[in-house]
């Protein structure tokens, strides 16, 4: 038996697109951009082949512009892709596989940069002691998710082979 979740589906037939629209409404509360949050989880819900630009301006009741800004915002940060095919007039869009982790463990070098220069901006602070821990944690924090992000995706990698096993 389907939960509600998986059941729910609108009178477009399009599924999951009350909790797509969670998934996106916490994506935004965390800094994602709003339209592109929504693209992309109405992308993870798609039937195989992902949507066109204008079945996703169906789906999410926006302009044809909404749709190009987001997917273009995506695809920068590669996160879907536009897929052409012979037989069919108009691309579709897609999520690009295994792409969430990939992202994560790239940002590595990008956390020590970060935490290098908010040290700088505690050492400029040094008489300010408040701003000088504050730069500190702040900067520790960002070394730990350097060090620390590799070491997850690692792991899900393992777990994904040992479920992959087991399906």
């Amino acid at each position: 038996m389907e939960s509600d979740m998986t059941a729910e589906q609108d009178d477009a037939g399009h599924v999951a697109v009350d909790a797509a629209e969670d998934a996106a409404a916490i994506l935004t509360a965390v800094g994602f951009p709003r339209m592109p949050a929504r693209v992309m989880m109405a992308l993870i819900a798609a039937p195989a082949g992902g949507y066109t630009a204008s079945e996703l301006g169906e789906r999410l009741g926006v302009s044809a512009a909404a749709v190009s800004g987001a997917v273009r915002y995506l695809q920068t940060v590669m996160v879907i892709r536009r897929v052409s095919r012979p037989d069919h007039r108009l691309a579709r869009y897609e999520i690009i596989p295994d792409t969430w982790y990939g992202l994560m463990t790239n940002n590595a070098p990008t956390y020590e940069r970060l935490a290098t220069s908010i040290e700088s901006i505690g050492a400029a602070h040094s008489a300010d002691h408040a701003a000088t821990e504050r730069a500190e944690e702040m900067a520790e924090f960002f070394r730990f998710m350097a060090r620390r992000m590799p070491e997850l995706v690692d792991e899900w990698e393992m777990l994904r082979a040992e479920r992959r096993l087991t399906d």
